[in-house]
């Protein structure tokens, strides 16, 4: 994970792409483009060089075995099939088996997982995995929520398709009563209904 981005090879690979395209990448309004996209793509894809475990180093003992819900944590990643942005929301809900984690750190996870080139399948399940293997939760849910470009703006083109994903394990995973009631609060219904 100590791996740098290499941003000249990147600029000169985006040159490479404009002149492909049959642009010119000298140009007034291209000429700053590659450098751009190299910084760009260093911001978007920081995750690749980051430990998402980094943070749970922090964690509190509490004697609290109820669940734990947060829900509308905005993120944004790159499909890994045609690097086109998909977003949306993360939905986290887990039972701590002794400690809780920092609110914050939740909304870190997700970014540090969805800053590289992903698919939200992946996505969802390495934050639940996180989750189950680190904090050692009794159970634990992880739905994501997400527009992908790469079908509203090209192919298909459907805009306003959403797609959801699920990731169940532990305790959410096999008791239908523990799991209805996450899923209710997941999707913002039960508390305040």
């Amino acid at each position: 994970m100590t791996r740098k981005m290499d941003l000249p090879r990147i600029e000169k690979a985006v040159r490479e792409i404009l002149v492909a395209i049959g642009d010119d990448p000298a140009r007034p309004g291209l000429r700053d483009t590659p450098a751009r996209v190299a910084r760009m793509y260093e911001e978007l894809f920081a995750g690749l060089h980051e430990d998402p475990e980094r943070h749970l180093e922090t964690t509190f003992d509490e004697n609290h075995h109820e669940l734990v819900v947060l829900r509308d944590i905005p993120f944004n990643s790159m499909c890994e099939h045609h690097l086109m942005p998909f977003e949306g929301k993360a939905h986290i809900a887990y039972i701590p088996g002794g400690q809780i984690v920092g609110l914050s750190k939740l909304a870190r996870i997700v970014d540090s997982y969805a800053r590289r080139p992903q698919v939200q399948e992946r996505l969802t399940g390495q934050v639940a995995d996180l989750l189950a293997a680190k904090v050692h939760v009794l159970g634990c849910a992880v739905i994501i929520e997400a527009v992908h470009t790469c079908m509203t703006c090209r192919g298909v083109k459907k805009p306003g398709s959403v797609m959801v994903t699920s990731a169940l394990r532990g305790t959410l995973h096999s008791n239908a009563s523990t799991r209805a009631e996450a899923l209710t609060l997941l999707r913002g219904r039960g508390a305040r209904d």
